[in-house]
């Protein structure tokens, strides 16, 4: 009796385990149960234990944080090859920019079969405004031809910008190229809920970040309270320290003494806040699509977001949310203070949120359609991606 087929080994590369909890787990184990055997690979951390308490195995790869030190970039591409060689995964499906980066040049060099990158934003290289010979940008470029130029790959972007900003550049070939509207939401756990009474909350959950718009949030929080109204601003985050673009922990405590805003920390519990707030702010400079306005959109709330790649992308502009120009916190505070002012408009597009989000970001739809790229990339050894179970 011939031996059964080996199942196809699938490696996710992610550099920070939560990130892999809170944005492809979904995946993953829809993966393995379409007949995949999976492994993740990340940095080390606490929600490692969570990671191998799913079952899938685990292994560490040095990645720092700022890319600041030539040799420990080299020392992270060079462990990616490495584990990619010994591993010998079928197919490399890397998230976020320095895996992407690295993993798809290791996996170019250590003959993986099949790569996907899923690019959840450029970074702040591309955010600034080209104007003569910017040698970061072209750096970067180059590095993306290389890491993308896999000879059977597929790259996911969630938003029409950021592909057409690498197709522009040569990166990604037209048949490369796929869209993916986010990483998708559990509607069952995040539920549409009637509004709260008493005063109207505006929130933003996020980490707290520059580049997520965050200073400005206060500020608006700051210009809305000068009006004397009802309104309450409400924080969900906490500092990063290992992100350049964090604010500071006495910014932070500043922050929470002054009392203009809100401020909660981290929280795990984002579908018991939306319940309990009527608006969803995210002030940000540009993002892949923002899983935050996605939950929000789910729990049917009104939200008020900047005129930039991903966050435009996360609403029908005018019929679930609002845009504002970002690094405008007169603009930001002035939108919220309508929205706050019109229950009838905020219910309005809190409901077409929902519909948007049972529409395009359902999380079976989103994980259905990464079984389908993968079951392309290998014919004859991909998994069934009608083995998930609706």
């Amino acid at each position: 009796m011939p031996d059964a087929p080996a199942r196809p080994r699938l490696l996710f590369v992610v550099n920070n385990p939560a990130f892999f909890l809170s944005h492809r787990l979904p995946v993953a184990l829809g993966a393995r149960q379409a007949g995949y055997e999976v492994h993740v690979a990340t940095m080390d951390g606490a929600a490692v234990t969570a990671i191998t308490a799913h079952g899938f195995p685990h292994h560490v790869i040095p990645m720092s944080r700022s890319g600041r030190n030539p040799i420990e970039e080299l020392s992270s591409l060079h462990a990616l090859w490495r584990l990619f060689r010994r591993l010998r995964p079928d197919l490399v499906h890397a998230v976020t920019i320095k895996p992407v980066l690295y993993g798809g040049i290791a996996a170019r060099l250590a003959g993986v079969r099949a790569y996907v990158a899923a690019v959840s934003g450029l970074g702040f290289i591309f955010m600034r405004k080209p104007g003569g010979f910017d040698f970061l940008r072209t750096a970067a470029t180059f590095l993306y031809k290389l890491a993308l130029g896999h000879g059977n790959s597929r790259v996911i972007f969630q938003n029409e910008s950021d592909r057409g900003v690498l197709m522009r550049a040569g990166v990604v070939k037209a048949r490369q190229a796929v869209l993916i509207r986010g990483s998708g939401v559990d509607l069952a756990a995040f539920p549409m809920k009637p509004e709260p009474d008493g005063p109207v909350r505006a929130i933003m959950v996020a980490r707290l970040l520059k580049d997520k718009g965050v200073v400005e949030f206060v500020q608006a929080a700051r210009l809305a309270a000068s009006e004397a109204t009802a309104l309450r601003w409400v924080l969900a985050g906490s500092p990063d320290p290992g992100n350049p673009a964090s604010i500071s922990d006495a910014e932070f405590d500043r922050w929470k003494q002054e009392g203009v805003v809100e401020c909660l920390g981290e929280r795990k519990d984002v579908a018991d806040l939306y319940a309990g707030a009527h608006i969803a702010v995210l002030p940000s400079y540009r993002e892949g699509l923002p899983k935050s306005l996605v939950e929000a959109a789910a729990c049917g709330r009104a939200v008020v977001t900047t005129d930039v790649p991903g966050c435009r992308d996360a609403i029908e502009p005018g019929v679930s949310g609002v845009l504002v120009p970002a690094r405008d916190a007169r603009a930001l505070a002035d939108a919220v203070s309508r929205l706050a002012g019109d229950a009838p408009l905020r219910r309005q597009m809190g409901a077409a949120g929902r519909a948007l989000a049972e529409a395009e970001f359902d999380i079976r739809k989103v994980v259905e359609a990464h079984l389908a790229i993968y079951a392309e990339l290998l014919p004859g050894r991909g998994a069934d991606a009608g083995a998930l179970e609706a």
